[in-house]
C-alpha cells in the first residue's frame, strides 16, 4: 500500500476547490501581499523622500484608506476561501497552521483599517494645522526639521500630538508587517505545494 507523496495533503477534503476559486485565492493573495510591498518598502519611501512632509501626509491620508479597506477584504476573503475547503475536523497541523495565519493577518488588518491607520491619519492633519501656522510643513523629507524640534519643545499640545503621532504609527506599522509577513507565510504555503510551474 502506498502512502501520500511529499507536498500531498494527508487529510482529504469533501470536495476539492475549482480552479475558478483557486485563481481567486491566488488574486487576493498576491494582490495584497504586492500592495503591501509596494507601498511599504516603495512608494512610501520615495514620496517621503521627495515630496514636501504635508503633500505625502495628504497623499497618505487620501490613500490609506482605500490600502487599509482592500487589504483588509483580501484577508477576509482568503481566510474565508480556505476554511470553506478545509474543513476544521479534517485540517491537519499544517493547515491548522495556515488558518491561523488568515485569522492573524484579517486580526491586523481589520486593527489597521478601522483603529490605528484612522487614528494616525486624524494626528497627522491636527499636526498640520498647526505647523502649517507657524509656517511649516514644506520642507521635503521623512524627518522632522529643527524648526519641527524647535515647535515640539515649545508647544505642549503639539508635543502631545507628536507622541501620539509616534505610538499609533508604530502601532499601524507593526500591524502592517504582521500582514506582510502572514500573506508571505501564505505564499510559501502555496509555493510547497505547485507541482510545476
Amino acid at each position: 500500500m502506498e502512502g501520500p507523496s511529499p507536498g500531498q495533503e494527508t487529510m482529504p477534503t469533501d470536495m476539492e476547490p475549482s480552479n475558478t476559486i483557486k485563481l481567486l485565492h491566488l488574486v487576493f493573495l498576491s494582490t495584497s501581499w504586492g500592495m503591501q510591498i509596494w507601498v511599504t518598502f516603495v512608494a512610501g519611501f520615495v514620496m517621503g523622500s521627495r515630496l514636501p512632509r504635508h503633500t505625502y501626509g495628504f497623499i497618505q491620508h487620501e490613500l490609506f484608506p482605500y490600502y487599509f479597506h482592500i487589504g483588509s477584504a483580501c484577508a477576509f476573503l482568503n481566510l474565508t476561501l480556505f476554511a470553506m475547503y478545509h474543513p476544521s475536523e479534517l485540517l491537519s497541523d499544517e493547515q491548522t497552521t495556515q488558518i491561523f495565519v488568515f485569522f492573524v493577518c484579517v486580526a491586523a488588518s481589520v486593527l489597521n483599517t478601522q483603529w490605528f491607520g484612522q487614528v494616525t491619519s486624524d494626528i497627522v492633519a491636527d499636526m498640520h494645522l498647526v505647523e502649517r501656522s507657524h509656517g511649516l510643513g514644506q520642507e521635503v523629507g521623512l524627518f522632522a526639521s529643527k524648526s519641527c524640534r524647535q515647535l515640539r519643545a515649545s508647544n505642549p499640545s503639539y508635543g502631545q500630538l507628536s507622541r501620539q503621532l509616534t505610538l499609533y504609527w508604530a502601532l499601524s506599522s507593526l500591524c502592517n508587517l504582521c500582514c506582510i509577513a502572514c500573506n508571505g507565510l501564505s505564499l510559501y504555503y502555496l509555493a510547497a505545494r505547485l507541482s510545476a510551474l
